[in-house]
């Protein structure tokens, strides 16, 4: 779905795009795409000198779920020793938390096509546990328990 987009980015800027075809729910639960994506960025970071590639030019890039999946590859790989360092992310409008779908910019964007509220959580869902029977829950936060809300408020609130 993203090969032209990727061939012009790579015509473009004159780099070498990888795009990687992970797994998809909700065939495939978590963790089947973060395995599918760190894989094979580790992969390409072993090899980088097959494919002619200057190790310190390396970046992850992901849109919406694969936004995710770039984020969590990128934390993933930050303690690595091993491999060359991710020069950096690039994270475009990506899914990164799921303790509250009532912040503004769900709020505001609640009825923008592709990024429908309800439409995020299902999703969200299908990619976790492949169950949406507890949607309404989540839209209304009371998935999260109190205290945790409380704990993560310095980091995740409309504020």
């Amino acid at each position: 779905s993203h090969e032209r987009i990727c061939q012009y980015i790579a015509k473009e800027s004159g780099s070498l795009v990888v795009s990687v075809g992970y797994r998809l729910a909700p065939e495939h639960k978590y963790p089947a795409a973060y395995e599918d994506c760190l894989n094979a960025t580790q992969h390409f970071l072993q090899h980088l000198e097959h494919y002619g590639v200057d190790p310190a030019r390396v970046i992850v890039c992901g849109d919406s779920a694969g936004g995710n999946l770039a984020a969590a590859v990128s934390q993933t790989l930050a303690g690595r020793s091993d491999l060359p360092k991710l020069r950096a992310q690039i994270l475009i409008y990506p899914g990164l938390q799921a303790l509250d779908f009532n912040l503004p910019s769900y709020q505001q964007n609640r009825g923008v096509p592709l990024l429908f509220r309800e439409r995020a959580v299902f999703y969200a869902l299908q990619y976790v546990q492949g169950d949406t029977s507890n949607l309404e829950e989540i839209l209304e936060g009371s998935h999260i328990p109190p205290d945790l809300r409380l704990k993560y408020r310095k980091w995740v609130n409309p504020d």
